[in-house]
C-alpha cells in the first residue's frame, strides 16, 4: 500500500542520504520509480547490510537496489524469511545472490511468502530437482502465488488424464515432471481449460495415443489455447492446404503449431514463404516450416541461395529446425559444394 502520488510530496532526504552512501545511481530510480523515494519509511542499510552478509559486494548491492528500488521499502524481517525460503532450494548463499543479482523483482515478491513455502515444498515432493524449482522461482514466479491446493488440482488432472489416455503408470511422474520442466505456466490454467482442450481434440477424432502425442510435442502450451481459436486454426489449414479431415489430422500431428499459432500468426508466415516463390504444395509437404518466423525464413533462403542452392525447387527439409540444426545443414550443403572432384586413380602431373 505504497501511494504513488508524487505531486505534492518531496523525497525522503534520509533514504537518498543512505542510498549516495551506497553508491546507487539515484537517477535511474527517478527514471524507473520514483515513487520509491517519496515513500516516509525506506530500510535502505538494513537490505543493504542482509544482502552484503550473503556475500554481495557493493557494486552488487547498488545494481540490485537500482533495478528493483521497492527492495528498500520491505522489512528486514521480510528479506530475512524470503532468504530462508529461498534457501530451501538453492545450494549455498553465493548461488541465492547470484540469483537475486539476476532476477531481483522475483526475489523481492514477498506478499506470498506462505503460498511460496507450501509450493516449494510440494514441487520437492513431487520429484522436481531443486535447480529447477530455482528456475521456476525467477523465470516464473507466477505459479509459486497460487495457493498450493490449486496447483495440485492441476497436477492431478494432468495424470488422470495422462492415464485415461493410455499412459502408463509407470511413466506418469517422468511425464509430469519433463511437462512442468518445460513449461511450468500450465499451473497458471484451471483443470477445466485442461479437461476442455483434450475433449476438443478426441471430438476432432484425434486417438487417445494420437492426443498423448500432441501434448508432448506441444510441451503443454495446448492447455494455454482455447477451442475456438484451436477451431479456426484448424479451418484455415483445412482450407489452405485444400485437404479432407484425415489429412488435416496428419498435418496436425507433423506440425502442431498448426493447432497452437493463431490464424493471422499462420497467415503471415503462409505469405513470408509464398513471397519467396515457395509452392503451396511445398508447404504441404514440410508444414514445420510454418513454426519458423518470416525473418527467420528469409535469413536462412538467403544464406542458402548464397550456395547455389535453389528452394523453389527443393523441399523444405534445409530450412527447418533451430539455429543449430539449420547450421548442420548449411554446413554439410557447403562441404559439398566446396569439395574438389578428385579422382584417386589419375595418374599425377608433377613437374620434373
Amino acid at each position: 500500500s505504497y501511494t504513488t502520488d508524487t505531486k505534492s510530496r518531496e523525497e525522503n532526504k534520509k533514504t537518498l542520504e543512505n542510498l549516495y552512501s551506497l553508491s546507487v545511481d539515484i537517477r535511474k530510480i527517478r527514471r524507473l520509480k520514483e515513487w520509491v523515494l517519496l515513500q516516509d519509511v525506506a530500510f535502505v542499510k538494513e537490505i543493504a547490510g542482509i544482502l552484503q552478509e550473503m556475500g554481495a559486494d557493493e557494486t552488487t548491492v547498488a545494481s540490485i537496489i537500482e533495478r528493483c528500488p521497492e527492495a528498500i521499502l520491505h522489512t528486514p524481517a521480510e528479506i530475512n524469511s524470503q532468504r530462508a525460503l529461498w534457501q530451501l532450494v538453492c545450494q549455498n548463499e553465493k548461488q541465492l545472490i547470484k540469483l537475486i543479482e539476476q532476477f531481483p523483482e522475483s526475489f523481492f515478491t514477498t506478499e506470498y511468502q506462505q503460498n511460496q513455502k507450501a509450493n516449494i515444498l510440494f514441487f520437492q515432493e513431487l520429484g522436481l530437482k531443486n535447480n529447477i524449482i530455482t528456475r521456476f522461482l525467477t523465470s516464473a514466479p507466477n505459479i509459486f502465488y497460487n495457493p498450493v491446493e490449486k496447483n495440485k488440482n492441476v497436477i492431478e488432472t494432468l495424470q488422470r488424464n495422462y492415464l485415461n489416455l493410455g499412459g502408463s503408470e509407470a511413466n506418469i511422474k517422468i511425464w509430469i515432471l519433463k511437462l512442468l520442466s518445460q513449461n511450468p505456466f500450465i499451473l497458471l490454467n484451471t483443470s477445466t481449460t485442461i479437461q476442455e482442450n483434450l475433449e476438443f481434440l478426441q471430438k476432432n477424432d484425434f486417438t487417445d495415443h494420437e492426443v498423448l502425442q500432441l501434448l508432448s510435442k506441444l510441451k503443454g502450451f495446448i492447455f494455454q489455447l482455447n477451442s475456438t481459436t484451436m477451431q479456426k486454426s484448424m479451418l484455415f489449414s483445412k482450407n489452405t492446404f485444400k485437404c479432407s479431415d484425415q489429412e488435416l489430422k496428419q498435418l496436425v500431428l507433423k506440425c502442431p503449431a498448426l493447432l497452437y499459432y493463431s490464424v493471422p500468426v499462420l497467415e503471415e508466415r503462409l505469405e513470408g514463404l509464398l513471397k519467396e516463390g515457395i509452392s503451396i504444395a511445398q508447404i504441404r509437404e514440410t508444414p514445420m516450416v510454418l513454426e519458423l518466423t518470416t525473418q527467420i525464413v528469409q535469413y536462412r533462403i538467403k544464406k542458402l541461395s548464397a550456395l547455389g542452392y535453389d528452394i523453389k525447387s527443393g523441399n523444405l527439409e534445409s530450412l527447418n529446425g533451430t539455429k543449430k540444426d539449420f547450421e548442420v545443414t548449411y554446413g554439410k550443403i557447403q562441404s559439398k559444394k566446396e569439395r574438389p572432384i578428385f579422382n584417386p586413380v589419375a595418374p599425377l602431373h608433377v613437374e620434373d
